[in-house]
């Protein structure tokens, strides 16, 4: 035997030591993510039976299970697109965003139809994110895009992020309901200052369905080809043969392409709208915030004209709304796509970072408020409804994050 016969036996034996721990961390993954569907089937039936819930509530709760899978397999976070595009000059993520919008759109002009055949005679479709647009409204995107820049995430970006184990989320969220009991003081003042006379704006009342999608997908064709030098050169991946391993891989590690990831959202938000409600993610958030202060009896006696308006409505709760279901299937679709994926990590927490995340979810939670909804609910949903109201809060939040990278608000 030779003296390097004994290191070569030593050095396979460690190979395929880490070869089965690998293996069994697969298994292990793999079995998580197998358990958070089988908990879903699950609650889904005791969903379907129990009082009060029934099927808006299952669908509502599959809603949030497949958004939570786009956005983590896809990267949708709001946050992390738009600072590769200030930052790195990279509009790759900004595709996903159009995408959404243009199948949003569409998919919107067949469920507003359906509810309103003729848009020329002075009502909105029910529920749509169609908003009053106000200094309030710009005050409210602006300390939106701050808060994002602060918490490293938007709302949805940290409920996703949750199921990724991103610890600065649960902190981010707590400041969210903070946020949102400071809206709920300055809300009366605000709203007879500025909203209650404020224009409500709907292109399909001017321009009918028609007109109103051709000059929606129009403006999104002149964005995403004004952003073309900005999107990065590609490298061609190798052919493989497809098979079932080729599919799995494809489907559950690499990141999906920006373009059917938005596709996908703009789907699931337009069969959403057309069965329960326009998506959404801050109604339950600020419900459970609106029910501990009445409960508490801090609440103003009345909150002027909130109960009449659209968006992301909050009322006192007593129970997990539809939105709430939503959520939590969000979060557990993340979860499951993220063990998968191999991309479920702890991250680390420090005072100086819990610190951010609380501040920066409290300018969103109060931005969300005023706003009547967050990048979910006002930019794409009321975008893809064609509320113009989407549009204001949507620049306002951009220059919100501009100035929040400018002043490295991202990196307290």
């Amino acid at each position: 035997m030779t003296p390097q016969q004994p290191h070569e036996r030593s050095l396979r034996q460690r190979a395929t030591l880490g070869l089965g721990q690998l293996a069994r961390a697969t298994t292990i993954r793999i079995a998580g993510a197998v358990l958070v569907v089988v908990a879903v089937v699950g609650l889904s039936l005791w969903l379907q039976q129990a009082a009060g819930y029934g099927t808006p509530a299952v669908l509502s709760l599959w809603f949030g299970v497949a958004l939570g899978v786009v956005f983590e397999r896809g990267r949708f976070c709001f946050f992390c697109i738009l600072r590769e595009f200030f930052e790195e000059r990279n509009s790759t993520g900004i595709y996903a965003i159009l995408a959404a919008l243009a199948v949003g759109g569409i998919g919107y002009v067949l469920v507003a139809g359906a509810f309103l055949p003729d848009p020329s005679r002075g009502r909105l479709p029910p529920g749509a994110h169609i908003g009053p647009i106000s200094p309030v409204l710009v005050a409210g995107g602006v300390a939106f895009g701050l808060g994002m820049c602060l918490a490293g995430g938007c709302i949805s970006g940290l409920l996703y992020r949750v199921g990724e184990g991103y610890s600065r989320a649960p902190i981010g969220l707590l400041g969210v309901l903070l946020g949102f009991g400071l809206g709920f003081y300055s809300w009366n003042t605000l709203y007879l200052t500025f909203i209650a006379q404020a224009p409500v704006w709907w292109l399909p009342a001017w321009l009918g369905y028609g007109g109103a999608l051709a000059l929606h997908l129009a403006v999104l064709a002149g964005v995403a080809v004004g952003l073309l030098p900005l999107l990065p050169h590609l490298s061609a991946r190798t052919a493989q043969p497809i098979s079932l391993s080729s599919i799995g891989h494809a489907l559950f590690v690499p990141r999906w392409n920006p373009l059917p990831t938005g596709a996908l959202v703009g789907v699931i938000g337009a069969v959403a709208y057309f069965r329960v409600e326009p998506l959404g993610v801050t109604a339950q958030l600020g419900s459970i915030s609106r029910t501990v202060l009445h409960d508490a009896g801090a609440l103003p006696a009345r909150l002027y004209g909130l109960d009449t308006l659209a968006g992301c409505a909050t009322q006192v709760v007593q129970a997990i709304t539809t939105n709430g279901w939503l959520i939590g299937g969000l979060v557990a679709g993340s979860f499951a796509a993220a063990l998968l994926a191999n991309r479920f990590q702890i991250s680390r927490i420090t005072p100086r970072n819990s610190g951010s995340a609380l501040l920066g979810g409290i300018l969103m939670g109060w931005g969300a408020m005023v706003s009547l909804g967050c990048t979910v609910g006002v930019l794409l949903s009321g975008i893809s409804v064609f509320a113009l109201s989407g549009w204001v809060f949507t620049l306002a939040m951009l220059a919100g994050v501009w100035l929040g990278l400018r002043l490295r608000l991202h990196h307290v």
